[in-house]
């Protein structure tokens, strides 16, 4: 024979007291969408259903207090003790007051009265601690009817506290409907998790959206009942049921706010069939609804399960790591399916960034649930997945550097496209620097190659200036980038045939670098003082370079010596000093205007320091030897600038204004 109370299948309220032949044989299925218990005579009125005056009723208690008692310091003899009169009343009155409650509608059976509903539960857990006593006994006749009695009764109040705690929690008033009325019009889906929230919404009146926005939106008055009714079925035996019963329905109302949210499953073959800027949506509305989940989901359910099940934390903690891992792994399907896309470029980058934030911040709200390791270890390994992917996508810039190697050279030697996106795309990465900092460092720890790399320029540039330590696995790739930036911006300088032309390529490019690097505290950081010093080195002495190429044979024609034969001034050398002065200048003015300096800063030093040089020299030649060619008609032919005329035009060089280049190869 059976001795076994729960004896019935996961999710349904059985009989009770199986183990006697004329006890109750046919399981009765707890199911939400069931009929509910039989209800008892409808003109019976509920407040006329107490049989005992309060002295009886109280002596009756202290009877089947004391024979509790008794069964439970006799448990495990050989015969059971003597059943009292007093349990007979006991199940009557627990049968009548059933019979009140099963009256009531649903969701609205408990609350009514605040004492009578405490005797009542009080009256369950004795009918409850009989039950479980009574079969530890081997019956006699009289034990055996007393128990199969008991179970009986036992097993309509489960019935009544079940149907009662699934009709709270499936309070229809609390879901929004999502079969909306048929009258109203529905607006096409624009996207899987719907980007435009006003798009497939439940459609809630003005004055109440603040209050149905609320979730879970129950009353202190229901999770109170809730939280009486679980206590009794768990310390009556019925817990699978009862947790089997909030799960189901705690589950249904999570999938409904999250297709409230706008979530949709979606999986690699829906993300393949996307465009980039599609699923750039997709991403960004996802973030918004793990956001939600993690401030007001997760916290709002984990609070429900900690009232509802407070007289068992440990239960509680379980029901919520369930319900938090099936709305998380929807959650991760996505991240995963866009890992699995494999369709990196440099410019996903920062949406992967995104989605590794955004996970990075959810395992942290999970890090303080010991309950909660294997959601925790699934929510690392995406995160580590999709790391792995902004490795690989920031390594597609390198080799985009790499594989620049066009032989046409930038237009006027202005600043050159590839330095614009890199610098640009480096600036926009370092607003990420502590999250592709993590990125690194987790990759760091897998690849030997990397480690490799890491600490060969480790041991290069370990210290900066200040003494503090300087590389860091990020910027060691940061370094290896600039380093290719800079070898490339090299080559193309030397696709320039004219030298002077080739200097102000490399002066406008390294200016850009510079100036993007110092507008960033982030790169600035990671590439430290002594580069920026270099850098300025460099960008000084292509200036000294430029002008050496470009007005040293400037100043040749106007230079004091050579010009005496025989102690005299020599007209006609004079004459071909103003000439070739005249020719050079104009040359260079038509020349190097069309040139572009895009940096005011650089163009304005550019510009002072050849007047700094040019038309000092240019007065004081002018000066002393104008007098010997200053006369007659041929004048102006020699003279053709004074030295404000050459100041203006010095001004006008590097402006780029000139159409007359066209495609002309320098």
């Amino acid at each position: 024979m059976e001795k076994n109370l729960n004896s019935e299948k996961s999710g349904s309220f059985s009989g009770i007291g199986k183990r006697r032949s004329h006890s109750i044989s046919e399981s009765v299925s707890f199911q939400l969408d069931g009929p509910e218990p039989k209800e008892c005579d409808e003109n019976q009125n509920p407040a006329e259903l107490s049989l005992e005056p309060d002295l009886k009723h109280d002596q009756i208690l202290e009877e089947v207090d004391q024979f509790i008692e008794k069964l439970d310091s006799d448990g495990g003899k050989c015969k059971a003790p003597e059943i009292p009169n007093s349990i007979e009343p006991l199940l009557k009155m627990v049968e009548t007051r059933i019979a009140g409650y099963e009256q009531r509608e649903a969701s609205a059976k408990f609350g009514q009265n605040q004492e009578e509903d405490p005797s009542f539960f009080e009256a369950i857990s004795r009918v409850s601690r009989i039950v479980k006593s009574l079969d530890e006994f081997p019956f006699d006749s009289s034990a055996t009817s007393c128990f199969n009695q008991a179970g009986s009764v036992h097993h309509r109040a489960m019935l009544l506290l079940g149907y009662e705690f699934c009709a709270l929690l499936d309070n229809s008033k609390r879901i929004c409907n999502i079969n909306r009325d048929p009258k109203t019009p529905q607006t096409p889906k624009q996207s899987f998790f719907n980007s435009n929230h006003e798009l497939d919404r439940c459609i809630r009146p003005e004055s109440d959206s603040k209050k149905e926005d609320e979730f879970p939106s129950f009353s202190p008055e229901s999770i109170s009942n809730m939280n009486q009714i679980a206590t009794a079925m768990i310390s009556a035996g019925y817990e699978a049921e009862c947790c089997i019963s909030y799960s189901g329905l705690r589950l249904k109302a999570l999938d409904v706010e999250l297709n409230k949210q706008g979530f949709e499953n979606i999986n690699v073959d829906d993300v393949q069939r996307m465009h980039w800027e599609s699923l750039e949506g997709e991403i960004a509305n996802w973030i918004q609804i793990v956001k939600h989940c993690s401030t007001n989901f997760f916290s709002a359910e984990r609070k429900l399960c900690n009232s509802v099940f407070s007289e068992h934390p440990l239960i509680a903690q379980r029901l919520f790591s369930d319900h938090a891992t099936f709305v998380t792994v929807r959650l991760l399907n996505f991240a995963n399916a866009v890992v699995l896309t494999k369709r990196y470029s440099t410019e996903k980058l920062f949406k992967f960034l995104d989605i590794y934030e955004t996970l990075h911040d959810l395992n942290r709200d999970f890090g303080d649930d010991s309950s909660a390791p294997d959601l925790i270890f699934e929510t690392s390994v995406t995160q580590c997945r999709v790391g792995e992917a902004a490795v690989s996508i920031f390594c597609q810039l390198e080799n985009s550097i790499k594989s620049d190697n066009g032989r046409i050279p930038v237009a006027s030697g202005a600043v050159h496209p590839l330095t614009r996106y890199t610098m640009n795309y480096l600036k926009y990465a370092c607003e990420y620097k502590d999250t592709l900092e993590q990125v690194f460092q987790q990759h760091y720890k897998m690849e030997e190659s990397t480690r490799q790399k890491f600490e060969e320029q480790e041991s290069k540039n370990a210290i900066k200036d200040d003494g503090s330590p300087r590389a860091s696995p990020f910027s060691v790739k940061l370094m290896m980038v600039m380093d290719l930036l800079d070898a490339n911006i090299d080559m193309k300088s030397k696709l320039y045939r004219d030298p002077a032309l080739r200097y102000i390529f490399l002066m406008n490019n390294g200016r850009y670098i510079l100036q993007k690097v110092k507008g960033s505290a982030e790169i600035y950081e990671m590439m430290g003082d002594s580069w920026s010093r270099k850098r300025t080195t460099d960008l000084r002495r292509y200036h000294k370079n430029y002008q050496r190429e470009t007005w040293s044979k400037v100043l040749q024609c106007i230079n004091h010596e050579g010009l005496q034969v025989n102690g005299k001034v020599s007209k006609t050398i004079l004459k071909e000093r103003f000439k070739n002065f005249n020719t050079l200048f104009d040359e260079i003015h038509k020349t190097q205007s069309t040139w572009v300096v895009s940096d005011e800063q650089l163009q304005s030093e550019l510009i002072v320091s050849i007047s700094a040089v040019v038309i000092p020299a240019y007065r004081s030649f002018l000066g002393r030897f104008k007098s010997y060619v200053d006369y007659g008609r041929q004048a102006e032919k020699y003279i053709k600038y004074q030295p404000e005329d050459i100041e203006g035009l010095i001004d006008q060089l590097f402006d780029g204004n000139s159409t007359s280049m066209g495609r002309r190869r320098t």
